[in-house]
C-alpha cells in the first residue's frame, strides 16, 4: 500500500481534518482516536478496497501504513464502536410519530455527527470548487439507487427484494457528490427529492454562476418543481436554473402525444441499430397543482421510440412514449433530450463506483444512523480520489475508477527505511510514475494546522 500517502495527502489538503474537528464531535473520552483520525482511516479503507469493519484489522497488519500516514489504524471493533454514534433509536421514532394517514414510509431526521459528517463533505466540495475556478457551470444530477441488504431490519423495496434505497445529487461537470440522503428501501424516490436538491446546490461554491439540474420522473414532484422555478427561491442560489425532468406519464399527456402529427417528429442521438428514435414539443399544460397559474407553462418534449423491423416490445406495445418537462425554450428539442440523457453517465456511475468498488455496496449494520453514516462516509472517500485525479494527477487517469487507481498506485509495494532521521519510503515502480507522484505531493499543499 505504497500509494495510500497520496489519498492521505488529498484528504488532508483539502482541509478535512479541521472540517471534522469543527463540525464532528461524538467522543466521549479524551483518550483513544480523535475524529479526524477515525474518518481518515475510512477514507484509506475504501481507497484500498476494504467494505466491512474487520478489514480495518488487514490495515492493522502492516506497520508501514501507520508510520507513513501518521496515527494507528482503530481496530474493528473501535470502528463499530465509532459509527455506533451515528445513530439515535429517537430519531427513527420520532419520524414514525410524523406519519399521518395511512402512510407507512418514513425518512428519520438525521443525528447531530451525521449532519456534520455532511457539513465535511459540504466543505471538501466547496474547497475543490474554489481550486477549480474556471468551472463556472453546475447541473445536478439526482437519483436515488437500490442496496440490496439481507439484514432484517432491511425493508422491501419496489422490486421486491430488501434493502435501502439513498438519494445522491452529482455535480456533473466534477462528478462530486453534492449531497446524500440515506433511506430504508421502502422509501419511494419520489418522496420529499426538494430536501436533497437543497442541500446539493448549497454545497456549490461561490465560484459557479450558472445552474441546471436534471432528474427522473421520481422528481417530477410539485415542491421541487416550483422551487426550481423560483429565481427568488428560499434555501438555494438566486436566479435561474435550467432544468430537465422526466415526466410522469399521465393519460392527458398521453393523449396530448398521440396527436403529435408525423411530420413534427425528428430523431435525436446517435442512430440505432434496432430501433427508431424520435422526439417532439407537445402542446400540453397539466391541470395539476404543480402548475403555477402566474407563470409560464413549461415546455413538454416527447419522446417515441419503435422497432425498426416493426417488432413489439416485451409488453406486446409497438411503440413507447415518454416525455421530459422542462423550462429551457432556447434549445431545439433533440438537444435537450440528449442533454437530459446524459445522466445516466454521471449519477448512475456514481452509483455503480460507490456500490461496487467502495463500501456503500455491504451496509455493516442493523442500526440506520450506522449505516446512513458508512454511506456518507464513502460518499467523501469517492470525493477524495476524485480531487486527488482532478487536481494532481495526469489527465489520461480523469476518468479512472477506483480499482484502477488501486492497481496503478495505492497497492504499490513499498519499503520503509530511516535515513539521516528522515523515514523515507521506497517504493517498486517506475522512475517516471515516480515523477507523476512527487509532482501530485507537490500540487496537494497541506495546511499548516491539519
Amino acid at each position: 500500500m505504497g500509494g495510500v500517502p497520496l489519498v492521505v495527502q488529498t484528504f488532508r489538503s483539502l482541509g478535512i481534518p479541521a472540517s471534522v474537528r469543527q463540525h464532528v464531535r461524538v467522543k466521549e473520552r479524551q483518550r483513544g482516536y480523535e475524529e479526524a483520525e477515525m474518518v481518515e482511516s475510512f477514507v484509506i479503507l475504501n481507497a484500498v478496497g476494504g467494505e466491512c469493519f474487520d478489514d480495518f484489522q488487514r490495515l492493522r497488519e502492516d506497520p508501514g501504513l501507520s508510520e507513513m500516514i501518521g496515527h494507528g489504524i482503530p481496530s474493528p471493533e473501535a470502528a463499530r464502536k465509532f459509527l455506533y454514534q451515528f445513530h439515535k433509536e429517537e430519531k427513527i421514532e420520532e419520524a414514525k410519530r410524523r406519519r399521518t394517514g395511512d402512510e407507512i414510509a418514513y425518512i428519520p431526521e438525521e443525528t447531530e455527527p451525521l449532519v456534520g459528517l455532511g457539513l465535511v463533505n459540504r466543505a471538501l466540495v466547496q474547497v475543490l470548487g474554489r481550486r477549480c475556478p474556471e468551472q463556472r457551470i453546475a447541473t445536478v444530477d439526482q437519483d436515488a439507487t437500490i442496496i440490496e441488504s439481507r439484514k432484517q431490519e432491511a425493508l422491501r423495496t419496489y422490486e421486491g427484494d430488501r434493502g435501502y434505497q439513498p438519494m445522491l445529487a452529482v455535480w456533473a461537470e466534477t462528478n462530486v457528490v453534492l449531497a446524500d440522503e440515506f433511506r430504508d428501501g421502502n422509501v419511494p424516490a419520489m418522496m420529499d427529492p426538494l430536501t436533497v436538491a437543497k442541500k446539493a446546490f448549497a454545497a456549490l461554491p461561490e465560484t459557479v454562476t450558472t445552474y441546471y439540474y436534471r432528474g427522473d420522473s421520481a422528481c417530477h414532484e410539485s415542491a421541487l418543481i416550483n422551487w426550481l422555478r423560483e429565481e427568488n427561491r428560499a434555501e438555494g442560489p438566486r436566479g435561474r436554473i435550467g432544468f430537465a425532468i422526466s415526466a410522469r406519464m399521465s393519460e392527458a399527456l398521453h393523449k396530448a402525444i398521440a396527436k403529435v402529427p408525423e411530420a413534427a417528429w425528428e430523431p435525436y442521438g446517435k442512430p440505432h441499430p434496432a430501433e427508431e428514435r424520435g422526439c417532439a414539443e407537445v402542446s400540453f399544460v397539466p391541470g395539476e397543482k404543480s402548475e403555477h397559474k402566474d407563470t409560464q407553462p413549461l415546455r413538454y418534449i416527447a419522446i417515441r421510440i419503435r422497432q425498426r423491423q416493426g417488432d413489439l416490445f416485451a409488453d406486446g406495445s409497438p411503440v413507447k412514449h415518454f416525455a421530459v418537462l422542462t423550462n429551457i425554450r432556447e434549445w431545439k428539442a433533440s438537444r435537450l433530450i440528449v442533454w437530459h440523457r446524459e445522466k445516466a453517465g454521471t449519477v448512475e456511475g456514481v452509483h455503480d463506483v460507490v456500490k461496487n468498488e467502495l463500501a456503500a455496496g455491504v451496509m455493516p449494520s442493523k442500526y440506520f444512523g450506522t449505516n446512513a453514516a458508512w454511506l456518507r462516509l464513502a460518499v467523501i472517500s469517492h470525493n477524495v480520489l476524485t480531487a486527488l485525479k482532478r487536481l494532481a494527477l495526469p489527465a489520461e487517469l480523469l476518468a479512472a475508477r477506483p480499482k484502477r487507481l488501486r492497481f496503478l498506485i495505492f497497492n504499490t509495494p513499498g519499503r520503509l527505511v530511516r535515513h539521516a532521521r528522515r523515514l523515507v519510503l521506497r517504493v517498486a515502480t517506475t522512475a517516471a510514475r515516480l515523477a507523476e507522484w512527487l509532482e501530485a505531493l507537490r500540487l496537494l499543499p497541506v495546511p499548516l494546522r491539519v
